[in-house]
């Protein structure tokens, strides 16, 4: 895949119209109207408002800063080509089982419609992008997760494409990296979806077994299957600031125990405090930190040779 050609996409234009002036076209005492003027064309993503603050920035200037709001920090969601190039030495990527489509294996009504139009709408032909690469100069074996994929959900092909990655590091003796974001279980491919949870921890138990180092890094969303499978088997788990994750969503448990629960409630930094995740860090340290963990356990030498 050529990443750079998913940005190819068609530039839009949003209509701003201009202040009005108001003119007296009736002499003394008669009507005032606005005067027209030409409206202006803006292309449309020059601008972004920020979700938490509403802070209004230039694209450029938000992408400069890794899709972070300069103004209080809110961590913009990325796609996985984004992740990539941000991560990967120099957005060096080679990419595993590219071609790995679903083939609608319940015949679920209207499955294939959507699956095409998410296929179109993010250049990707599935929730997940498998791969290898370099991280601070470390050999790694990373699987990144889109959310903008029909909510990242977990179907066979998701569940195949990070199993085989994690065959992969361990044929490899590479560390592995899984960047998580979903919404769960895919529902058009039922109980064949929830077995991919089953069959991802068991490779993360081969991986285990060998030594691998296997590095989990949660991202806003996180919910369902995904959480309750690979992105919480880490040797080490990271969030990023804000990441919102658990196995059920908030109104849910709330409906359950009929309780009100704490506004901060599944966000990274309450799992933080609770245990669950080892540390939170800010995307634009997130490589450092990844390089420092690699260097902790991994020596360069070895993964030169293959041992």
């Amino acid at each position: 895949m050529q990443f750079k050609d998913l940005f190819q996409k068609k530039r839009k234009y949003a209509t701003v119209p201009t202040t009005e002036r108001t003119v007296n076209r009736g002499g003394d005492g008669g009507e005032i109207l606005p005067e027209e003027k030409p409206r202006r064309e803006i292309p449309e993503g020059l601008m972004n408002k920020c979700p938490k603050c509403g802070t209004i920035q230039f694209t450029k200037e938000l992408d400069k800063n890794l899709k972070v709001c300069t103004a209080c920090g809110y961590h913009f969601k990325l796609s996985a080509v984004e992740r990539i190039q941000m991560m990967m030495d120099e957005g060096r990527f080679f990419e595993y089982d590219s071609e790995m489509m679903s083939e609608d294996p319940l015949e679920f009504p209207d499955y294939v419609g959507k699956y095409r139009k998410a296929v179109e709408a993010t250049g990707m032909n599935d929730a997940v992008i498998t791969g290898e690469g370099t991280i601070g100069g470390f050999p790694v074996v990373v699987a990144v997760m889109s959310f903008d994929f029909m909510g990242g959900s977990l179907g066979s092909v998701v569940g195949e494409k990070v199993t085989l990655a994690v065959e992969y590091a361990i044929q490899k003796n590479y560390p592995l990296i899984i960047f998580s974001t979903s919404g769960g279980a895919r529902m058009q491919e039922s109980i064949l979806s929830l077995m991919q949870m089953a069959k991802t921890s068991a490779a993360l138990a081969q991986l285990n077994e060998q030594g691998g180092l296997f590095i989990s890094v949660i991202t806003d969303p996180t919910f369902g299957g995904v959480t309750a499978s690979y992105a919480m088997l880490g040797d080490y788990i990271i969030a990023e600031p804000g990441a919102a994750f658990g196995f059920t969503g908030r109104r849910v448990i709330e409906q359950t125990i009929r309780q009100k629960l704490p506004d901060t409630f599944q966000t990274a930094e309450f799992n933080l405090q609770h245990g669950q995740v080892d540390m939170v860090v800010q995307r634009k340290e997130m490589k450092s930190t990844l390089t420092r963990l690699l260097d902790l356990h991994v020596v360069k030498g070895d993964l030169a040779h293959g041992r």
